[in-house]
């Protein structure tokens, strides 16, 4: 039997993406903050690319910062996934560009605050 060891960052990543709703999509950027690795958009593309059959994951929802699918338009890839997310209620502006203030999911980054840092005191001049 063959051992598999996934990364803690794959492992949040795979979480993330599974966690975008119907009808909505997040970024490359936005999936890798998400996981802790703000600068991690190119391991998410990766992740995307070798992980989404065996987990099952629902990759059409992931898109460029742009709001555009990042495969070549004439590409089998390209129209499946712009057929997935036509399926999901999503629609496309001419230039195939989605409006991210209506689609994107709206889940954020949230800062922890360090636990022995004391809360800074500010006063008027």
């Amino acid at each position: 039997m063959a051992v598999s060891v996934v990364s803690d960052f794959t492992k949040k990543v795979l979480v993330q993406i599974k966690n975008i709703p119907r009808g909505k999509v997040a970024t490359y950027k936005q999936i890798a903050e998400l996981a802790g690795k703000p600068q991690g958009s190119r391991g998410v593309s990766w992740i995307l690319h070798s992980c989404s059959t065996l987990y099952k994951l629902p990759w059409h929802r992931v898109l460029n910062s742009k709001g555009k699918i990042s495969f070549d338009r004439a590409s089998h890839n390209y129209k499946k996934q712009k057929r997935l997310l036509e399926t999901e209620g999503i629609t496309f502006s001419i230039g195939d560009q989605l409006n991210m203030k209506k689609y994107q999911w709206k889940k954020r980054v949230r800062l922890k605050k360090a636990s022995n840092s004391r809360p800074r005191i500010f006063t008027k001049a």
